[in-house]
């Protein structure tokens, strides 16, 4: 990783991108409220030793030269209010000289504590944004087109500790036609990575090689049986684009394709014989069937991952309607690459409303149609 892509990695988990008054903002709130209830309390009551809790709070937040800087106004707020309530008076000195100890103590303390949460926010920033580059040099972003297709992308990581997961998907100008695979590896982390670094890497050798869809998929099903641990498996559908006007699917457990039209009607190619995710091959008997559509110039087919239709409503708990949401959104698009990505733009900021802002799983959108153009191109 890059040493700015680090920084802000590192900014991000430590919360060090928001602004000096922010982070200090909690540690001035306890100087200012053990004050005024001091103040309040009159003098016959001497509540300035809670002072002692600015330095804790502070540990949470701040680095530590700026943490001895707040805690140095709680200090000299500590030595005031000692004068206000009378406790620097002789028969109080000891109990003064107390409180001013366990404030400084717990000062250094708690400067301490801030250097060492800073060192461990590094070392997760650093392996977070490793595993998060081997997943974006894994997938290897398509461009606007490949063969002739028209593509839009969207792939967000789910907003959590885990950071990476096991969304994937390629598209590979052949010469098969046109090939392309999404899939969803069960789990997320390291491990979900590896499975899907298995997948795509035979996906891309066997895409090239075999002349059949099913012949693809039997080839990553080997694969997966060879270097992914038991048990572990892989949803997967698979588009060939070999034909104009026409498209083949072929369906291994994962969530059906969209097919928009121009006026923005709604079809889900719903697989009429569903097979098993890859990875459990063996547990199943016979061959899937593939299903050929056809996929004309103004159609649009939407893909995703279950992170888009399992996304919850943030009030109701309701899935994310996409099939209901895709017509309007979508409908139209396949004019001109412009307008494919704004349509994705369109259905992601909408599936985003729909969850309040933030998303529990990994989540893809890849909108693809077709182009006149035939350059050649691969994910």
């Amino acid at each position: 990783m890059s040493p700015a892509r680090r920084r802000r990695a590192l900014l991000a988990t430590d919360l060090q991108d928001l602004s000096l008054r922010r982070r200090a903002a909690p540690a001035l709130l306890a100087v200012l409220v053990v004050s005024l209830a001091d103040l309040l309390s009159g003098q016959d009551r001497y509540l300035a030793p809670l002072m002692v809790v600015v330095p804790s709070i502070a540990a949470l937040t701040l680095r530590p030269a700026e943490l001895l800087l707040v805690c140095l106004l709680g200090f000299l707020s500590l030595l005031g209010l000692s004068h206000y309530d009378q406790t620097d008076s002789l028969n109080d000195g000891r109990f003064l000289f107390g409180a001013l100890l366990s404030y400084i103590a717990l000062t250094l303390f708690s400067a301490w504590v801030a250097r060492l949460r800073m060192h461990r926010a590094a070392a997760f920033a650093a392996v977070s944004s490793v595993a998060e580059a081997a997943q974006r040099a894994l997938l290897h972003r398509p461009g606007p087109s490949v063969g002739p297709l028209r593509l839009a992308v969207r792939y967000v990581s789910a907003a959590d500790a885990a950071r990476i997961g096991g969304d994937l998907y390629s598209v590979l100008d052949t010469p098969h036609g046109t090939r392309v695979l999404v899939g969803d590896v069960r789990g997320k982390g390291l491990g979900a990575v590896q499975t899907a670094a298995v997948v795509l890497g035979a996906f891309r050798e066997a895409a090239y090689d075999e002349n059949g869809l099913r012949a693809v998929a039997a080839r990553i099903e080997a694969s997966v049986e060879r270097h992914v641990p038991d048990g572990e498996f892989t949803t997967a559908l698979f588009a060939e684009f070999r034909q104009p006007g026409a498209v083949k699917l072929l369906h291994y457990g994962h969530v059906p394709p969209i097919q928009v039209t121009g006026d923005g009607t709604v079809r889900v190619l719903e697989a009429p014989d569903p097979w098993v995710p890859l990875g459990l091959g063996s547990l199943a008997s016979g061959q899937p069937k593939s299903l050929e559509l056809p996929f004309g110039a103004d159609d649009v087919l939407v893909l995703c991952t279950d992170g888009v239709v399992e996304a919850r409503h943030h009030r109701s708990g309701e899935f994310y309607p996409l099939a209901e949401r895709a017509g309007p959104l979508v409908g139209g698009a396949a004019r001109s690459p412009t307008e494919l990505e704004t349509a994705v733009g369109r259905l992601y900021a909408d599936l985003l409303a729909h969850t309040g802002g933030e998303l529990g799983d990994d989540a893809l959108l890849l909108l693809i149609s077709r182009t006149d153009g035939d350059g050649p191109g691969i994910a």
